[in-house]
């Protein structure tokens, strides 16, 4: 094992302004990558600021678009080169409740801020790694493909994990991997951009707790894991370190496999 393990190599993470996504980008800049933080908000530049100097750079771009995730990748090969590797974090439940009570336009909501992000930056950056003649995605799921209070974002996540099997089985002839970790509750500071803007209701508050409570039932630690725990494994398998490891969702959440 070596501590630079992403020396030489241009790294994109979406979702990096904060949560696991900064995680993993700074951890990566950290190791020795070149890497292209992906957010739609603005303060994405701040957090690649902490980074080493010169190592990284912030890139504004709403990744719900095919245009937004477009973008990004022919912003990052112009800036450094060319792409190695992606790191696939956008996403998050907007709301909790029980599934009859979702309005159709949430349940399209919930789908377009899980699913299609990863769906659009997979297919945007697929060129720039066949031009490189490998490459890594690392797609971040979720284990909550079985849990209560968020079917549709359940749904979104279980396609994040049917991508990441068939782009693997597609692409490994082209010496492209493609891997994911399917996060359990994860304890991370409070965020600075809202998880649903409207805000929760009395009733989806309680909503919410349900869903924690089973979370926490569900894995055998009991517990919530936090931000190193999750961002550990993804850097692992984005590294060279995990260079027979394709086609698999690797669970990260004590015990839970979702």
């Amino acid at each position: 094992m070596t501590m630079q393990r992403f020396a030489g190599k241009v790294v994109v993470v979406t979702g990096a302004a904060q949560g696991i996504g900064r995680g993993v980008a700074l951890r990566v800049a950290a190791e020795g990558g070149q890497v292209v933080l992906v957010d739609r908000a603005d303060f994405v530049a701040q957090v690649a600021a902490q980074a080493p100097e010169a190592s990284a750079v912030g890139f504004v771009a709403d990744m719900e678009t095919y245009e937004g995730a477009r973008a990004a990748m022919v912003f990052a090969a112009q800036r450094f080169g060319g792409i190695d590797v992606l790191v696939n974090g956008v996403g998050g439940a907007i709301r909790m409740r029980p599934f009859a009570e979702f309005e159709p336009a949430q349940i399209d909501a919930e789908i377009r801020r899980s699913l299609m992000p990863t769906l659009y930056a997979c297919h945007a950056v697929l060129p720039h790694l066949l031009r490189r003649g490998r490459g890594t995605i690392v797609n971040v799921s979720s284990n909550a493909t079985r849990g209560i209070r968020r079917v549709p974002y359940s749904a979104a996540k279980g396609g994040v994990n049917a991508l990441t099997q068939s782009l693997a089985m597609e692409y490994a002839e082209h010496n492209i991997r493609v891997v994911a970790t399917a996060p359990g509750g994860t304890e991370a500071p409070a965020r600075r951009v809202a998880r649903n803007p409207e805000g929760d209701s009395a009733q989806e508050r309680i909503w919410m707790s349900e869903a924690v409570r089973q979370v926490n039932e569900s894995t055998f630690l009991k517990r919530y894991g936090t931000i190193d725990e999750q961002v550990a494994p993804i850097l692992f398998l984005a590294s060279d370190e995990a260079s027979y490891i394709t086609g698999t969702v690797v669970p990260v959440a004590g015990g839970d496999t979702g």
